[in-house]
């Protein structure tokens, strides 16, 4: 074990309280008699209002209040929300129309919020809300995944978003002109539906003239600043909380309307505002995920060495920007452009479409999971076309060992990375050479059998700096704050274990306190997998200073020179006394030497760099071909994330990524008519990963620490998800390849894969 505590795992301690139904979740603790919201949606994709009666429903029994987008501008409520734009090729800025908080003079998708009913129970809110009048002129709706159409934006003519490019175009072009070969794939990316465990919820209150907004979400700070700019309000006046969330995967990451909405509800009301999001609600309302289409090409030497490297992606952004949205395909799709390769003539365009759709946004893996999923599985295709062996081909475009730090096309510096062990090292647990007899063996049973590989490298994204404050409690235990906000991921155990490994404060005396913006300062939340690797840089920076400061006090409480004593194994020690204190028992003397300024350290830290965790994915499916059933046979990953914090929780992390991943390959599929209306608006009819789905795992790490942060580690959060859709998409093809199918696309459900065999059947008589 190093100090870092690279093999210890202790069990989570959040799970007993989580797992028998003690969680603290929005809908557990809204306060006694609050009042319940619901909103009021579109229920047209495209349309101009041309009339809202609310008067029967303001009339309605146990009604208190119905709200606008009028009476929030009444108010003095800003309306539009913030969002990021990106710079177009161009120079120019992406489009920015106004995202209102409630919909003014016109719909734009089929479960845009329109008004808000608060009353004493959720019935009767639902009860008045079927009393309001609402006329509309339809318009034709913009779904198609391209420029034109009817106008959802005046600032976005042919509802183009944004038009953004990277790389140097001209050496791209250069590296295709004297190309041996040249391989090109249409590479769709379908659109998922998060489904968090919890849905989406808030509940808002007045106290003593204070807004206090608590909310499942994945940080507070980011929702603090958004409600002072919509209300215009001194940050002393806003206090945002997170109580245990269930799964958040970037969807929970960013602001909505309804939390503005009810925040203004329960100021006008002096009473405590509810809401809770209903799985329907919800999945015409959260932040969907992925929704792109890429034209991906590939320039190789005779020796089959990449020389060029182009990719034309249009992505979807629903009818208006979420608060990530232009980013995510365009400038995080652009951090791992070029993967774990060798490519410095690459060049990317990305067009973002406004459609008449949910938002789209960040979901696990935002971006990074998209671009590797293009250049795997066109690598892929360059093997099967190239006829060469996908691991060989991949090993010659390796970035070499001794090219790091390197520095690819899109001005990422990866600082570490052996990319060849690690693959060596999946290979041999994949059992790859027994791959051709176990193919047979399907084959005797009337199945096809395909093997994937998928080569990823992840970015570590988010706010690089983050703070840790240790305070010693009168009774006795130890309060650790921290700036990040768990979804599920352990972060209590994790961190509590890793403070008491660098301090050697008992694990079991420590409280992890978070999400909550009264007693932490600031903080950046959670996303991009930063949570482990900075908050734990920050409890390190935090402890160092800690034990600095004592220091010289208990140098004086021992009577001894302050340069001879030392801090070691969880003591202070110093020749000449048998006396060590531990950081606890120095707490208590600085507690009964009145020294209260002992007892709270706190420290900001922030990563010199990015670190890229990166890893290799095998996955085998076998297909019947007489119904078009995928089953994921056998699975593999060996990952590179440096130093672990938490091994089992690090699996953990990698088997969800890879089941969300094997979800949306195998079964997620959102559908719209050509109305704008969502056919996949219930778990009836939108398509699940469920147990039966996943396959035995073997995982491994094949670690090289990285140099971009004090604690060696690299971020495991989203990994399974970034290198698992290709492997699954990979393995589909290559079982399909020998009966002539060439476009094999996600979502690979019974009756696609069935259809592609029949096409491929007909198109070969």
């Amino acid at each position: 074990m190093d100090k870092f505590g690279q093999s210890q795992t202790v069990k989570r301690t959040e799970d007993v309280r989580l797992l028998t139904g003690h969680g603290r979740y929005v809908d557990d603790i809204a306060p006694e008699g609050a009042l319940y919201a619901h909103f009021f949606r579109s229920p047209v994709a495209h349309a101009e209002i041309a009339a809202l009666d609310l008067e029967a429903a303001r009339a309605a029994p146990g009604v208190h209040l119905v709200l606008t987008a009028g009476d929030l501008e009444a108010a003095g409520v800003r309306l539009d929300m913030e969002a990021t734009v990106v710079e177009n090729r161009d120079g120019t800025r992406g489009a920015a129309p106004v995202r209102p908080l409630l919909a003014k003079g016109r719909v734009r998708f089929v479960g845009e919020a329109v008004a808000l009913i608060v009353a004493e129970s959720r019935a009767q809110a639902l009860d008045a809300a079927e009393l309001i009048g609402f006329d509309y002129d339809e318009l034709e709706p913009h779904l198609a995944l391209a420029p034109g159409g009817t106008a959802i934006h005046a600032e976005a003519p042919g509802n183009l978003a944004y038009d953004f490019g990277l790389g140097d175009e001209a050496a791209a072009a250069a590296g295709f002109a004297k190309a041996a070969h040249v391989v090109k794939l249409r590479i769709p990316d379908n659109r998922i539906i998060v489904n968090s465990l919890e849905p989406r919820g808030a509940y808002a209150e007045w106290q003593d003239g204070r807004l206090h907004l608590c909310f499942g979400g994945q940080g507070v700070w980011g929702m603090k600043g958004e409600l002072c700019r919509a209300f215009g309000f001194a940050p002393e006046q806003v206090r945002v909380t997170n109580p245990d969330v269930g799964g958040g995967f970037g969807m929970k990451g960013m602001a909505y309307p309804e939390y503005f909405v009810i925040a203004e509800a329960a100021r006008r009301l002096g009473r405590p505002v509810h809401w809770m999001s209903e799985r329907t609600e919800a999945m015409l309302s959260d932040n969907a995920g992925r929704d792109l289409v890429s034209e991906a090409e590939l320039a190789f030497d005779a020796d089959y060495r990449i020389v060029g490297y182009r990719v034309d992606t249009i992505s979807n952004l629903g009818a208006y920007n979420s608060g990530y949205a232009q980013p995510i395909q365009s400038e995080l799709f652009a951090k791992v452009l070029t993967g774990p390769y060798a490519i410095q003539a690459a060049y990317m365009r990305t067009r973002g479409i406004f459609t008449n759709t949910t938002q789209v946004d960040a979901y696990r893996g935002a971006g990074r999971p998209e671009a590797i999923y293009v250049l795997e599985r066109l690598m892929d295709r360059a093997a099967r076309e190239l006829g060469v062996d996908p691991l060989e081909l991949r090993r010659r475009n390796f970035i070499p060992g001794d090219a790091f730090p390197y520095r690819t096309v899109s001005d990422q510096l990866y600082d570490v990375g052996d990319f060849h062990r690690v693959l060596g090292r999946a290979e041999e647990l994949a059992d790859m050479a027994g791959f051709p007899a176990r193919r047979a063996a399907s084959e005797a049973q009337g199945r096809l059998r395909g093997l994937g590989l998928c080569y990823y490298i992840e970015s570590i994204l988010g706010d690089p700096t983050e703070g840790a404050k240790v305070e010693f409690r009168e009774d006795g235990g130890v309060n650790l704050y921290v700036g990040t906000q768990s979804n599920g991921q352990g972060h209590e155990t994790v961190y509590a274990k890793f403070l008491s490994d660098q301090s050697g404060i008992p694990f079991d005396a420590i409280t992890v306190i978070q999400g909550d913006s009264d007693l932490i300062a600031t903080g950046g939340g959670t996303g991009g997998s930063r949570s482990v690797t900075v908050q734990s840089s920050a409890t390190l920076a935090t402890v160092e200073k800690m034990i600095a400061t004592f220091t010289p006090f208990v140098a004086g409480e021992l009577g001894v020179d302050e340069a001879d004593l030392r801090f070691e194994d969880g003591t202070f020690r110093a020749e000449g006394t048998n006396q060590r204190p531990t950081v606890m028992e120095a707490a208590g003397m600085a507690r009964a030497a009145g020294r209260d300024d002992l007892l709270v350290h706190q420290e900001r830290y922030t990563l010199p760099g990015r670190s890229y965790p990166n890893g290799a994915h095998l996955a085998e499916v076998e297909i019947d071909p007489e119904t078009g059933k995928v089953s994921v046979a056998k699975y593999t990953v060996v990952d590179d994330f440096g130093n672990l914090m938490h091994p089992t929780l690090v699996e953990g992390q990698v088997q969800g990524g890879v089941a969300q991943a094997i979800g949306q390959a195998l079964c997620e599929q959102v559908g719209y008519d050509d109305e704008g209306q969502l056919l996949t608006a219930t778990f009836m009819d939108y398509a699940m990963p469920r147990a039966d789905i996943w396959p035995m795992m073997t995982f491994a790490t094949e670690p090289t620490p990285s140099t971009a942060n004090p604690l060696g580690m690299k971020g495991c959060g989203e990994a399974g998800t970034v290198g698992g859709m290709a492997a699954i998409a990979n393995a589909v093809q290559d079982a399909l390849w020998a009966r002539g199918v060439r476009a094999a696309d996600m979502p690979f459900t019974p009756l696609r894969v069935w259809q592609m065999l029949q096409e491929a059947e007909d198109a070969a008589a």
